[in-house]
């Protein structure tokens, strides 16, 4: 056993005072005991399992349904370090303040020692993990997305370092919870929430939060980013990273079968949440997946949106926060059928359609990730795999077109930094208000983004050939409200767009933005498009993007002197490029 971890453990015992303490070996027959605890306690529900073999319904409290970006902190030394884009509070009142919770939070409970790797094992970029938690709903969901028991033992042994994690559910108030990161100390706290993003510290807190500040100190990125390969007609794979925030269609675009019946290309999946780079030796960037499973946002899943997740969740899956049918089968909005009478909602309560939504429209499932089908065969590579383009996509209804490409790496920064996105129910507070989300990583990041800006542009500088950088939008809108691109499947027909300028060609005219496509670049055969909308897809928004600099320049200006210098000129030049246009 690792003295380490030993005395870490022990501490966290004394502290918390479980009732029994759980080693978890990562083991079939254990995820099997988890299940069967919470089906005898009442905290899982049993879907109907001839339909839905292996599948569970986990509620969760009413006031514990997404990320509480409010009460989620980066404690550093200095505050400056954490930046304004994330809440701070000193280390040593943080954990003063959290001491006292902790304090007997596990009385009654199993504590649960959950060894995990985040990576593939044989990878030299994988890291280990260890979070105790007295939920074992997070240690069900723990064993579906991340490597726990003998993977990690084996990576623990070899390298002696881990990263600590102390997760209680304690009374799930609003009042005492609180999710605390110590960035210089590699350390996560989190108490009164069973949320899969304030609970699986393995997830956003580890894979993102701590992970981005150890990869700007060791000169890698950890990003919020999906991994796809693009297969064309040929057989030859390119493999591409895309940063899209919370349900703007990034598991739809990982596990997308295209709808492109005239020409072959498919799209394979080796990540939908997260991505860890590295620049190899002849200075490739290289992503893996860290992640073992996939922890989706279920409402607006069906077979037109998503065939392959709706394939994938059929078994084996926990789902969170769903609606069930007298047939116990779990139902969701846009899942393409109307809610059978009798139907419960995610609270467990008979359902009507004057109640509002039957699923909460941030409910989840867990599932593991070898079980999609278009799972890529080098989706755990020890290497990873080469990335030749990053895409940055986000749910716009106006402005941003449907696709352009950046000028250079430089210009390709700070299209990421100054990225829009219209809010979600992924997070706490208002939905649909647009919000400045660089990279989709304005809840993730461990540290200021000044210096996660200037990290960037560190890392192109080191890359032989830096990917090509796009920005795409599925979801502009006509003045009537309706979507102008379908969207899904027919996305097929960007990508392919966006390899062909990977290969030096695909038409595109230059803007004051970006190479945007001519009405005529993305290959529209056989899809049935409103008049005149390909035009307003690929036109350019002058005003609209003037707007959009205004508000880049307000979300920049707070993080003062930190902000890189090339970010401030390529903005100034941005706006001369607007202005003569």
């Amino acid at each position: 056993m690792n003295p380490k971890l030993r005395q870490w453990v022990d501490e966290s015992v004394r502290l918390t005072k479980p009732e029994k303490i759980h080693w978890c070996d990562g083991s079939d027959a254990e995820y099997r005991g988890l299940i069967q605890l919470m089906l005898k306690d009442g905290t899982l529900i049993e879907l109907n399992q001839q339909t839905y073999p292996g599948c569970y319904l986990h509620r969760s409290n009413p006031n514990d349904v997404a990320r509480t970006e409010g009460l989620t902190f980066i404690c550093t030394k200095k505050k400056d370090d954490a930046g304004p884009n994330n809440n701070w509070m000193d280390p040593a009142e943080a954990k003063a303040k959290l001491t006292k919770l902790f304090d007997g939070s596990m009385k009654g409970r199993t504590m649960y020692v959950i060894p995990y790797l985040m990576g593939p094992s044989g990878s030299a970029y994988s890291k280990v993990g260890v979070e105790l938690t007295d939920s074992p709903y997070v240690a069900a969901n723990m064993h579906v997305m991340t490597r726990v028991g003998k993977p990690a033992f084996d990576r623990l042994d070899r390298t002696g370092e881990f990263v600590p994690g102390l997760h209680s559910l304690a009374d799930v108030n609003p009042e005492r919870r609180f999710i605390m990161h110590f960035p210089e100390e590699k350390l996560v706290w989190s108490i009164g929430s069973g949320y899969g993003g304030n609970a699986l510290l393995g997830k956003k807190c580890f894979a993102l939060r701590l992970a981005s500040y150890m990869a700007k100190e060791q000169g890698w990125m950890a990003e919020h980013m999906l991994i796809i390969g693009l297969t064309d007609p040929g057989g030859r794979t390119t493999y591409m990273l895309g940063a899209f925030p919370s349900a703007s269609g990034k598991t739809n675009l990982a596990m997308m079968v295209s709808a492109f019946e005239s020409q072959d290309y498919k799209v394979s999946t080796v990540g939908d949440d997260i991505a860890w780079l590295h620049i190899d030796d002849e200075g490739q960037l290289r992503a893996i997946n860290p992640e073992a499973g996939f922890f989706g946002v279920v409402p607006g899943t069906n077979v037109q949106s998503n065939p392959v997740a709706m394939e994938m969740i059929r078994s084996n899956t926990i789902f969170t926060n769903v609606a069930m049918t007298p047939n116990r089968e779990p139902w969701w909005e846009g899942i393409g059928y109307d809610a059978p009478a009798g139907t419960l909602d995610w609270q467990g309560r008979f359902w009507n359609s004057e109640m509002g939504k039957a699923a909460h429209p941030n409910s989840r499932f867990t599932t593991p990730a070898k079980a999609c089908k278009t799972i890529s065969p080098r989706w755990d590579d020890p290497q990873g795999v080469p990335i030749s383009a990053i895409i940055f996509g986000s749910r716009r209804s106006s402005v941003v077109p449907l696709a352009f490409q950046s000028f250079t790496w430089k210009n390709g920064v700070l299209m990421g930094a100054g990225m829009g996105a219209e809010t979600t129910a992924a997070a706490t507070g208002a939905v649909g208000v647009v919000r400045r989300d660089p990279m989709a990583m304005l809840p993730f990041c461990g540290y200021t983004m000044a210096d996660y800006f200037g990290h960037w542009l560190a890392m192109g500088k080191r890359m032989n050939k830096p990917p090509l950088i796009f920005r795409v939008n599925w979801f502009r809108k006509d003045n009537g409200g309706k979507f102008l691109w379908p969207g899904y499947g027919e996305n097929i027909r960007v990508l392919k767009w966006i390899l062909e300028r990977i290969d030096g060609k695909g038409k595109a005219r230059e803007t004051p933005i970006g190479y945007f496509p001519t009405p005529d670049a993305i290959d529209t055969t056989g899809l049935k498009l409103a008049a005149g909308a390909m035009e307003e897809l690929t036109a350019l928004d002058k005003p609209g993007w003037l707007k959009g600099a205004d508000s880049m320049k307000e979300f920049f200006d707070p993080f003062g002197s930190r902000m890189p210098k090339e970010i401030w000129y390529e903005h100034e030049q941005l706006c001369k490029r607007l202005h003569a246009f």
